[in-house]
């Protein structure tokens, strides 16, 4: 899985990741199955509310990244975490301005979370784009403030009950106004994420966009 090099996964594992490329959903970033046509807008978003602007996955949640993302999320292998926060930092300039955002934002954990697994892997990720791009991480002000489930084993309506309150701002004010990139390790139905937003423009966030790692699919 991990190479000689620290902050790469082996070539193999590198080849087995499907990054992820047009067409796709304007909205929530989701691949379409055929390589042919036009982005547009997929079904889930002409029907639901979504509270950010846009939402981009690197590649799609399978092979490599199936492999190692729950390794990194799970375990904490430390050399797994450089080398994916490395393909987040390096892939997602190919379809996001950073120049574009005001302040960075990992999806927190609740803290009886936090304690259990030692470390939040959103914090993590966000980190290395923090190293290569001039853009301020705020990591206290958006709190998970209910544990919840595990959203894994919930249907898509029930992971949107499940989160819907469970998060909240210390200070509205440091969100005012902000266009806003929320970091995390994957898009799978877009309850979290779209929650964390939905908290986020309450408080006056002038835009929030959501990069992940991988997407479900």
């Amino acid at each position: 899985m991990e190479s000689s090099h620290p902050s790469r996964l082996c070539p193999q594992c590198q080849e087995e990741i499907k990054f992820i490329g047009g067409p796709l959903c304007t909205l929530c970033g989701l691949p379409f199955a055929t390589d042919e046509g036009e982005d547009h807008l997929c079904g889930n978003c002409l029907t639901e509310k979504r509270y950010f602007t846009t939402a981009r996955a690197v590649g799609i949640y399978q092979g490599a990244l199936r492999k190692a993302i729950p390794r990194f999320k799970y375990r904490m292998n430390s050399p797994l975490a450089k080398a994916l926060g490395n393909i987040l930092a390096t892939n997602c300039q190919r379809f996001l301005d950073l120049s574009a955002y005001d302040l960075l934002i990992p999806i927190p954990l609740h803290k009886s979370r936090l304690r259990e697994r030692g470390f939040n892997q959103a914090l993590v990720l966000a980190r290395e784009i923090e190293k290569r791009f001039p853009l301020p991480l705020d990591y206290l002000n958006l709190q998970r403030i209910r544990d919840t489930q595990p959203q894994i084993n919930l249907k898509e309506k029930e992971r949107r009950k499940n989160v819907r309150g469970a998060f909240g701002l210390r200070e509205k004010q440091k969100v005012k106004g902000k266009r806003i990139l929320l970091i995390d390790d994957v898009y799978t139905t877009g309850a979290t994420v779209n929650e964390c937003s939905r908290v986020l423009r309450k408080g006056g966030a002038k835009r929030v966009d959501i990069l992940t790692l991988a997407r479900a699919v």
